[in-house]
């Protein structure tokens, strides 16, 4: 039994909900997000809260169960308050700049690294902290994740981009025997 997709999910009066067979589509403002539940199980809106049940009693159906209302969950929260990442530059001469729809970075290399701005996206810097906001978890993760993956950390001086609660062991440097 899963203790995640039992939950009700209480939908806010501005976001409109409309299940049509097995698609849920979330309308805030302009924002449309659809959710395909492929009928691995069933779901029932009333009175503005959304109600997840498996279909079945197979191991893949009740998987799906808690993965659907997770899904759902976070799209609500998206369309509500919304997701932020927060990733730390350090590092002498280590910099960052968005230019329109481009986040420009100085981190050590020859040459700036460019990333362009995904829509939906939104980033900001300030000082060494770069923010990125979206109204969709997985985006906005994977998003952070590729800006990190530019220059990860290294374990001696901690050197690179890292997020503002990650801690980098750090490694004794050499030394020398006498």
């Amino acid at each position: 039994m899963s203790r995640i997709g039992k939950l009700p999910i209480s939908v806010p009066t501005d976001v409109k909900v409309t299940l049509d067979g097995t698609v849920l589509t979330f309308v805030k403002g302009t924002t449309t997000q659809t959710l395909d539940t492929l009928g691995n199980c069933g779901v029932v809106l009333e009175d503005n809260t959304l109600t997840f049940s498996t279909n079945s009693d197979q191991r893949t159906d009740r998987a799906f169960w808690g993965t659907y209302r997770a899904l759902a969950a976070n799209i609500v929260t998206g369309l509500t308050a919304g997701f932020e990442k927060k990733l730390e530059i350090n590092g002498v001469g280590y910099r960052a700049a968005v230019e329109g729809a481009i986040l420009k970075l100085q981190l050590g290399f020859s040459h700036d690294i460019n990333f362009d701005i995904p829509a939906g996206i939104t980033i900001a810097v300030e000082k060494n902290v770069i923010s990125i906001k979206g109204a969709d978890k997985q985006q906005v993760g994977q998003v952070a994740a590729v800006i990190r993956s530019f220059r990860p950390p290294e374990p001696y001086k901690g050197k690179g981009v890292k997020y503002t609660d990650e801690t980098i062991l750090r490694k004794a440097g050499k030394t020398s025997k006498k």
